[in-house]
């Protein structure tokens, strides 16, 4: 028999962080995430989202034995201020068994239909920072630390129990040639020329941080018009300054500006943290931060994670300034494989910005949606 209890307290949220650690013992590619952000994402008193959300976490047991969690969402902006009727869910996660997954999605259900909504979508996060989609290309290759890895039988479960794919995200893997494409600086140059751009460079984090506001304000100008895009608020652009920029070299930020000094195209890139993350095991002390700093300074593999251009700079070319100045920062780290960050499928014009660095695409996931 299969109960699902939601969690009442700390250690139950615990057990709910650290399920999939037990689910994913065995897997080579599973990279597990940090349990104390995990722990502080989901706390409302910690996680500033929650102005404008809520959650609630359940457990299913079978034979008094844990064998699922699932984390239901309401998104009181995306509800009402865009009108879409959707529960959310993520943090989804269950042994094989589809009598579990359809007993944790019930509970999206029943949140869904207390709050007259109409339809059910995930896995996703509280917003669009967050990880998003199952996995469903990509099975033997390890996660990136904003993304989710899942076996195959995820998406064969919601696919029975009547879901339909909604939003898919595609990754590349890109190769880094030992130097610049001629064509890059060519292009380069002449936009910067053109119009009067120049590039922003960083010695420390604290240079970073009074450009991370106009950062996010570029994202969100940069990517409004996609389906699953809820604007950012002040509140969480000061939480992810916390929460995520200990993870980033100075070097690894390209910011341009215009003859003015506004910020006009930034791109962050980060050392691959995936295998240090692995070896961490969920925890960065005692030694779990050694394994950060020596893939932050020592690594072969890079992660595209954010690419923000104002649109009245897009189509100009302001691409060829960003590639140029990150192949140099590549080659010289010694960098020769990228990967990109999961991009929507529809969103061809980001596509095409690698298709000179031979892409491969080797992971696809997607979000699965069902009227209730």
């Amino acid at each position: 028999m299969i109960t699902v209890k939601q969690t009442t307290s700390k250690s139950d949220l615990k057990k709910f962080i650290t399920f999939p650690f037990k689910l994913y013992k065995d897997s080579k590619y599973w990279v597990p995430s940090l349990i104390k952000d995990e722990m502080e994402t989901l706390d409302i008193k910690e996680n500033p989202v929650f102005k404008n959300a809520e959650a609630w976490y359940y457990l299913a047991y079978k034979n008094d034995k844990i064998v699922g969690r699932i984390a239901v969402i309401l998104n009181h902006l995306e509800i009402n201020e865009q009108g879409k009727k959707k529960i959310r869910f993520g943090w989804l996660d269950m042994v094989d068994d589809i009598e579990v997954t359809k007993a944790l999605l019930e509970k999206a259900y029943e949140k869904g239909r207390e709050h007259n909504l109409e339809y059910a979508e995930g896995p996703v996060g509280f917003s669009n920072m967050e990880k998003a989609g199952i996995l469903t290309m990509g099975f033997e290759e390890m996660n990136t630390m904003i993304t989710w890895y899942h076996y195959p039988y995820y998406a064969q479960h919601l696919e029975t129990l009547g879901y339909e794919k909604q939003a898919t995200w595609v990754e590349y893997r890109l190769r880094i040639p030992e130097e610049i494409f001629e064509k890059v600086a060519k292009f380069s140059k002449i936009i910067r020329e053109r119009y009067k751009l120049s590039v922003i460079r960083f010695k420390d984090k604290k240079e970073i941080l009074p450009y991370v506001d106009a950062m996010f304000g570029l994202l969100n100008k940069t990517y409004d018009n996609l389906q699953t895009f809820v604007p950012i608020q002040q509140y969480q652009i000061d939480y992810y300054k916390k929460k995520y920029f200990s993870f980033i070299h100075p070097d690894y930020i390209c910011c341009i500006k215009d003859e003015t000094g506004k910020l006009i195209a930034f791109s962050i890139v980060m050392p691959s943290f995936s295998k240090a993350l692995k070896k961490a095991n969920g925890k960065l002390f005692p030694i779990g931060w050694n394994y950060i700093l020596k893939a932050q300074k020592k690594n072969d593999t890079a992660a595209f994670y954010l690419i923000g251009i104002d649109p009245e700079y897009q189509g100009k070319g302001v691409t060829a300034i960003i590639f140029e100045e990150m192949q140099y920062l590549f080659n010289s780290k010694g960098i020769h494989t990228v990967e990109t960050n999961p991009e929507l499928k529809e969103n061809t014009a980001v596509q095409l910005l690698w298709k000179d660095y031979n892409p491969v695409q080797h992971k696809e996931r997607s979000t699965f949606r069902k009227n209730i």
